[in-house]
C-alpha cells in the first residue's frame, strides 16, 4: 500500500460548466465538484452502474429526479441535504435562471455508461471508452 499526502483536484470544462474531480482515479469511489452556470442544465440522464449521492453547497440547484411513480420530478435542492441516485433513475442536474449552483457528489467508481436521453448539446452517451479518452486529453 502506499501512502501519499499529496492533495488531488483534476478540473473539466463542460459545456454547461465545469467538474472537479477530487478524488484520485485508482479508488473505489468518485468525489467532485459540479458547478453549473445560471440557466444551463446537464443531460438528462441515468446511469447503467453508477449510484450517486449529491448536495448542494452553493448557489441555487434544481435536481430533476425520477420517481416511484415514473415521473420527473423537479427538486429545488437545499443544502446540506443528500439526494440518491439509484441505477437507472433518470435525472438532471441543472441551476437556476438568475444563479450559479455548485453540488458536491460522491458516488461508485465512474463505470459504464452514461445513457443521455435529452442533451442540449448534442453529445453521445458517455461510455468508458470515451471518458478514458477525454480525461487521456487532460494529461
Amino acid at each position: 500500500m502506499t501512502f501519499s499526502v499529496e492533495p488531488h483536484s483534476r478540473r473539466i470544462e463542460k459545456p454547461w460548466g465545469y467538474e472537479i474531480l477530487l478524488s484520485p482515479p485508482d479508488v473505489p469511489y468518485t468525489a467532485k465538484l459540479i458547478h453549473v452556470r445560471a440557466g444551463k442544465r446537464l443531460s438528462l440522464q441515468l446511469h447503467d452502474v453508477k449510484v450517486e449521492t449529491q448536495t448542494l453547497v452553493a448557489g441555487r440547484g434544481i435536481l430533476v429526479l425520477e420517481g416511484d411513480d415514473g415521473e420527473l420530478h423537479e427538486i429545488d435542492m437545499q443544502p446540506g441535504v443528500g439526494y440518491h441516485v439509484a441505477v437507472g433513475q433518470r435525472h438532471r442536474l441543472c441551476a437556476a435562471p438568475d444563479a450559479d449552483a455548485t453540488v458536491f457528489e460522491a458516488s461508485t467508481p465512474e463505470a459504464g455508461t452514461t445513457l443521455r436521453l435529452e442533451d442540449d448539446y448534442a453529445r453521445p452517451h458517455e461510455t468508458e471508452e470515451v471518458r478514458h479518452a477525454d480525461r487521456a486529453l487532460l494529461g
